[in-house]
């Protein structure tokens, strides 16, 4: 499923026109973006747990040439699903 899909799915279980199907998806991932961002965690019930998950700075290795080298810290998006989201996925 893409964003196209996700957007006329949303259009017709709620019944809106696409337009404000795809201005309803846009409004939840803008805000779930800039609340991981800021380092709020987002968690929806039964869905899942948004959150931000730093990462310490640490010696990697450069594949092609094997020499160290140093990786900065930094920070990444992380998503938990729920249990009832792991169950819906694993009963397929």
């Amino acid at each position: 499923m893409n964003r196209k899909d996700l957007v006329e799915a949303v259009a017709a279980t709620t019944g809106h026109t696409q337009a404000d199907a795809d201005a309803s998806v846009t409004a939840v991932l803008d805000a779930i973006t800039r609340a991981v961002a800021a380092g709020d965690r987002v968690t929806l019930p039964g869905f899942g747990t948004f959150e931000r998950r730093e990462r310490a700075a640490r010696t990697g290795r450069n594949p092609q040439t094997g020499e160290a080298m140093e990786i900065a810290a930094g920070a990444s998006p992380a998503f938990k699903p729920a249990a009832g989201f792991k169950q819906a996925v694993s009963a397929g």
